[in-house]
């Protein structure tokens, strides 16, 4: 049976964004259609083998991980002033070109940071607050219905790109294993959801 192939909806694009960097809207929808294009192709060839979908074999905090890391690639590669940043778990992911030694940063200030949550709204762990322009990408996976073959692909249901200061950020109680991380406050998180790119509910 042939798996769906998702296709990013140019009309659900929010034209007005406000796009640092000279980047384009048409750099996202490829990026994102970059990785609905994996996707159907890894899972058509899992499936052909009478395998697991790979969207039903990673932990969300995996598919997560991959998302941002595939976003991030894709980016660089279309974007014309951005580039990812060749520092290992360096921020920002994606770094302006020319204003880093080797377009490498440990913790610069010029570029996009990009995060993937299956949470709608975008509230999205980090780090730690920052000053920066950050992009969070919002997914559905589709783990419920049955048979596993008729569950429908992964799929963007919002982007959000906004630029927050640290003063944004609620510090949160460390985890069990010592973790600090931040997350956005309401103000914080309104001023990022006031920039979407990208909107949809899918189908």
């Amino acid at each position: 049976m042939a798996i769906e192939r998702r296709i990013v909806d140019a009309a659900n694009f929010n034209q007005a964004a406000v796009l640092p960097y000279e980047l384009r809207i048409k750099d996202f929808e490829i990026a994102m259609q970059d990785v609905y294009d994996f996707f159907y192709d890894v899972n058509t060839h899992l499936m052909e083998k009478g395998l697991e979908r790979l969207d039903d074999m990673l932990r969300p905090a995996n598919i997560s991980g991959i998302l941002s890391d595939m976003l991030t690639a894709s980016l660089a590669k279309h974007a014309r002033a951005l580039t990812a940043n060749g520092y290992f778990n360096g921020h920002p992911d994606l770094v302006v070109k020319g204003v880093y030694p080797n377009n490498s940063a440990k913790a610069g200030s010029e570029g996009i940071e990009i995060k993937s949550t299956r949470k709608s709204g975008g509230a999205v762990d980090t780090h730690g607050p920052r000053d920066q322009w950050m992009c969070v990408l919002v997914y559905s996976v589709d783990n419920e219905s049955e048979p596993a073959r008729d569950r429908k692909p992964m799929g963007f249901t919002e982007v959000y790109l906004g630029q927050v200061s640290q003063s944004d950020f609620r510090k949160n109680p460390r985890g069990e294993l010592g973790t600090r991380t931040a997350t956005l406050h309401k103000e914080g998180i309104g001023k990022l959801r006031t920039n979407w790119i990208y909107r949809t509910e899918l189908t």
